[in-house]
């Protein structure tokens, strides 16, 4: 067992929290760069607006423990958004931009969610018909546009114009009260929602207090989208923190870099691909991003080498592994030596605990790999499905999943993990609902879905799939498929290997681990075989 540094204060409420520091810190600027809806202002002035949309959704019926789904990109109503949720004493329930309609049906139904607020456009996506996909859902009784209206929805701008002399912050009295509502892509073919109290989303933003820098004077640049628990949480950070934010609404490497040179941006994160992308622009154009001393990166496979080029580049990029139920398991920093920052994922982090446990639940010997169990003051307090929870849960342990290694030095490396699971950009993308879209299709036999690397994303969805007599499948098929389910794009397979037979284990289940190494090998020949003919040539 190994534990990060002790010594939290005692956990209070995000109303608080949030008011408090907006009182020390009101002039703190928080900038919005979009092409659509750039926005700037003041960190009083965010609050001032959140507070006015407290006082609407409060006229709407909207009370303490209430559900408010949100499917916004990083805009200023985004950020508002969030703070007069949790100022009604309500409960944020962000949904990933991506999702589609299915997607987001299921999830403001299974959240019971009361209110909806959601972009009249998302990433030039008209969103009608997801409106339409969760309108008449039980208990939801109002859906809140950003942009042009759609009928019987109500515009954000209304919402937030009024008085709010008279409104006062519902304080939770009991700080495990729910405060947010998170979906995840697992190993289930449904996202699982997972469920954080005000007590374990500060008790993350104070451990961080003892690995990140934090204030006004840092500048930061926000990446990640609300929907990702990093998003979340930046967002959070931003009010309870005052850091001076930039925000970007969709990911443009370009701009990002040009960000960092212009305005000395110190603090970011991301996944591989964001960080690769800023390092090829600063690269290109000759940019000094050396002001970026923290960039932490994960939710994909990161490889050493990419964090020794940032290092090149004068940034200090670190490794940090987590997910949405337990935010921050472990992190670098951006003060230890290159190869742990590059080889492992870092320290266990401040109030955290950890277990690595073999095969038979028994813990293994420093230096040799295991699963991971966590607990810790910012661990979430359940699934909405009661199942789920006991199924992850052991003696008060959450079980990851994941298998790593602590070094001699206490810094772990995450080495594979047991859940199914591709993680796509960032993404989290379920296997199984993979697989149980493609099994609907009339030329699918059977399906198998795995992550295979990618240099650009960490890894790409791959199908290896059985088709029926006298039909063909390829990724042409696969897009247009994934697109009438109304799935997310991202989650459409890039890659189709056509087979007789999937591998099986004598019970029967996949070996999916056979088919990642036939991808690679098969790949490995492809590329192989091209560079023979170039030289041959």
């Amino acid at each position: 067992m190994l534990t990060g540094v002790e010594g939290h204060d005692a956990p209070c409420n995000i109303p608080d929290e949030i008011a408090a520091a907006v009182r020390r810190h009101p002039d703190t600027a928080v900038v919005v760069h979009s092409d659509v809806r750039s926005d700037s202002g003041t960190l009083d002035e965010l609050f001032d607006e959140s507070r006015r949309m407290a006082a609407g959704l409060a006229a709407l019926g909207i009370a303490p423990g209430d559900v408010v789904a949100v499917q916004l990109p990083n805009w200023w109503e985004c950020f508002t958004a969030h703070a007069a949720i949790w100022l009604c004493g309500a409960v944020v329930l962000p949904i990933v931009g991506i999702y589609g309609p299915r997607e987001v049906e299921f999830i403001v139904a299974q959240s019971k969610a009361r209110a909806f607020i959601v972009a009249r456009e998302l990433r030039n996506r008209d969103t009608a018909a997801t409106v339409a996909a969760v309108a008449g859902l039980p208990g939801l009784q109002h859906t809140i546009m950003v942009g042009e209206a759609l009928p019987q929805t109500i515009p954000l701008a209304e919402l937030a114009r009024g008085d709010a002399g008279g409104f006062t912050a519902v304080v939770p009295a009991n700080p495990e009260s729910r405060a947010l509502l998170v979906y995840t892509s697992g190993t289930t073919a449904e996202p699982k929602g997972v469920q954080h109290s005000h007590a374990s989303l500060l008790g993350e933003i104070r451990a961080m207090d003892q690995m990140r820098s934090a204030g006004p004077d840092l500048t930061t640049l926000s990446v990640f989208p609300s929907g990702h628990i990093a998003g979340t949480l930046g967002i959070l950070r931003m009010f309870c923190r005052a850091n001076t934010t930039i925000a970007l609404d969709a990911w443009n490497a370009e701009r990002a870099a040009r960000l960092i040179a212009d305005h000395g941006v110190a603090a970011s994160g991301g996944a591989p691909i964001h960080l690769s992308g800023i390092l090829d622009v600063a690269e290109r154009e000759r940019l000094d991003v050396s002001s970026l001393r923290e960039y932490t990166t994960g939710a994909a496979g990161v490889s050493g080498a990419l964090i020794r080029r940032a290092d090149r580049f004068g940034v200090g990029a670190f490794r940090c592994y987590g997910s949405s139920e337990h935010p921050t398991i472990s992190s670098g920093r951006p003060e230890d030596p290159l190869d742990k920052r590059a080889d492992t994922d870092g320290r266990i982090a401040p109030g955290t605990e950890i277990r690595l446990l073999d095969d038979d639940g028994k813990d293994v010997e420093k230096g040799c790999p295991g699963e991971i169990l966590t607990r810790g003051p910012e661990l979430f307090s359940g699934y909405t499905d009661g199942l789920h929870t006991r199924d992850s849960m052991v003696d008060g342990w959450f079980r990851t999943g994941d298998i790593g290694r602590l070094d001699a030095d206490g810094y772990l490396t995450i080495t594979d993990r047991k859940k199914d699971v591709i993680v796509r950009g960032g993404e989290n993308i379920s296997s199984k609902e993979v697989e149980d879209v493609l099994g609907v299709h009339p030329a699918i036999a059977e399906a198998a879905a795995v992550g295979v690397a990618d240099e650009k994303y960490g890894e790409r969805v791959c199908a290896f799939v059985v088709v029926n007599p006298g039909r063909s499948f390829g990724v042409a098929d696969a897009a247009a498929h994934f697109a009438q389910c109304g799935l997310a794009r991202q989650k459409t397979p890039e890659r189709i290997v056509v087979v007789t037979e999937l591998p099986r284990t004598a019970s029967g289940k996949v070996q999916k681990h056979l088919l990642r190494s036939q991808f690679a090998e098969t790949n490995k020949a492809a590329i192989l075989d091209r560079k023979e003919r170039t030289w041959a040539g």
